[in-house]
C-alpha cells in the first residue's frame, strides 16, 4: 500500500500519519520527491486495508498496488511516463522519450578520440539520430581490454554535444562518479552488469537526469522492474528500461534478444522501453532486422552502435554499423514507424 500525500500536506500531518500506522503494528518508509511525498505501508496488507487511512488530514489518495514493484507499476500510474530531454543550444530540439515519436540513440561503443567522435556524431545526426551515445568508462569482461578514456572521454562527449546540439548518454560505473555524470550528460546509463548494484541504483536515484537502466545478462523482467524501483524510491522517476538481450544456451548470437519483454513491459509499467540490438545480437548483419522488429513490437527508443571504422574499434567492432548502413536503417525505421501509427523522432 502506498499513501500519497497532498502537495500542501504539513510535516505535522505526515508525522501523525506515520505514528498512527506504526501504532497498528505496520512499518513505514518515506519516499517520493519534494513535490510529491509518499508513505509506503509495510506489513499485513489486509490489516492496512481495514484502516481509515484515506480520512487522515493531508492524505490525497491510497493506492492498493499488488505488484512487488510499486511506483513502476501501471497500477500506481496508469498514464505513460514521458521523459523530456531539453534542446541543446540553437541547433538542437527538445526530445520526448515515451511519446508518439520513436527516438534513436547512436554512436560508438567507446569514445576513442575527439575526431572520431565528431565524425561519427556528425554522420548519425545527418541521418536523424536524436541522441549521441558513447562510453567514457567501460566495464569489460577482461581487465586487459580497453577501459575507456575516463574524464577525457567525458570532455569529448561534452564538446560534441555543444557542437552538434545533440544530448548525450554515457555509462556510470562507480557511485563516486554519479555527480560527475549527472552534471555532464543528459542521460545516465546503468549497464547490464550493474543492474543489481544497489548502491549505484540508490545513488542515481538522487540524480537530476534521466536514467537508462539496462536489463542484466540473466535477469528476469521482474528483477529489472525491481531495480527501477530502487531508483524511483529515492525520488528519480525518469527511467528508461532497456532490453539488451539475455544469456541463453544459443551461440549464434552474443545474447538472445527478448523482444517479448517489450510487450510484457508495456503491460506492466508506465516507463518507456528502449531496445539495444547491438549488444543483444553482437552481429552487424542482425542489427537492422532486430531494430525493425523492436519498433514493430512497441519499443519507444533504440540504441545502435555506429563506428566509422569497425575493424579498428577498440571495443565491440563486430556489432557496429558503418554510417552508411545506419543511414539506410533510419530510412527503414521511418517506414515501420509510419506503419504502426508512430513517427521517427529526428534531431
Amino acid at each position: 500500500m502506498i499513501v500519497v500525500l497532498k502537495k500542501d500536506a504539513t510535516q505535522e500531518q505526515l508525522d501523525h500519519i506515520v505514528a498512527s500506522i506504526r501504532e497498528w503494528g505496520l512499518g513505514t518508509e518515506l519516499s517520493g520527491s519534494k513535490t510529491q511525498r509518499m508513505v509506503d505501508v509495510i506489513g499485513d496488507e489486509d490489516l492496512a486495508r481495514s484502516k481509515p487511512i484515506e480520512a487522515f488530514p493531508g492524505v490525497d489518495r491510497v493506492l492498493q498496488v499488488q505488484k512487488p514493484y510499486k511506483r513502476a507499476s501501471l497500477e500506481f500510474k496508469p498514464e505513460r511516463t514521458r521523459i523530456t530531454i531539453p534542446a541543446i543550444g540553437q541547433s538542437g530540439r527538445e526530445i520526448v522519450i515515451g511519446g508518439k515519436e520513436i527516438i534513436v540513440s547512436a554512436g560508438p561503443c567507446s569514445v576513442e578520440g575527439r575526431k572520431m567522435l565528431i565524425d561519427i556524431g556528425s554522420a548519425i545526426r545527418a541521418s536523424g539520430a536524436a541522441i549521441l551515445r558513447g562510453g567514457a568508462f567501460k566495464p569489460r569482461s577482461s581487465p586487459y581490454s580497453f577501459q575507456g578514456l575516463g574524464m577525457e572521454g567525458i570532455r569529448y562527449l561534452r564538446e560534441v554535444r555543444e557542437k552538434l546540439g545533440m544530448p548525450i548518454v554515457t555509462e556510470v560505473m562507480d557511485t563516486r562518479d554519479v555527480d560527475l555524470i549527472d552534471e555532464f550528460s543528459d542521460i545516465i546509463q546503468i549497464g547490464a552488469r550493474n543492474m543489481q548494484n544497489f548502491s549505484l541504483l540508490k545513488a542515481v536515484g538522487f540524480a537530476k537526469k534521466p536514467v537508462l537502466l539496462k536489463r542484466g545478462l540473466a535477469s528476469t523482467i521482474e528483477e529489472l522492474l525491481m531495480s527501477a524501483e530502487y531508483i524511483m524510491n529515492r525520488g528519480n522517476e525518469q527511467i528508461i528500461l532497456c532490453e539488451r538481450g539475455i544469456r541463453t544456451f544459443e551461440r549464434y548470437t552474443r545474447n538472445t534478444l527478448d523482444l517479448s519483454a517489450v510487450a510484457v513491459l508495456k503491460n506492466e509499467t508506465h516507463l518507456p522501453v528502449l531496445v539495444d540490438p547491438s549488444h543483444a545480437t553482437g552481429r552487424r548483419d542482425l542489427i537492422a532486422p532486430m531494430s525493425r522488429a523492436a519498433v514493430a513490437a512497441g519499443a519507444d527508443a533504440l540504441m545502435v552502435e555506429v563506428h566509422n571504422d569497425p575493424k579498428t574499434a577498440l571495443s565491440d567492432g563486430p556489432q557496429a554499423l558503418l554510417p552508411k548502413d545506419f543511414d539506410d536503417l533510419m530510412q527503414d525505421l521511418g517506414k515501420v514507424a509510419t506503419a504502426i501509427g508512430r513517427t521517427l523522432g529526428k534531431q
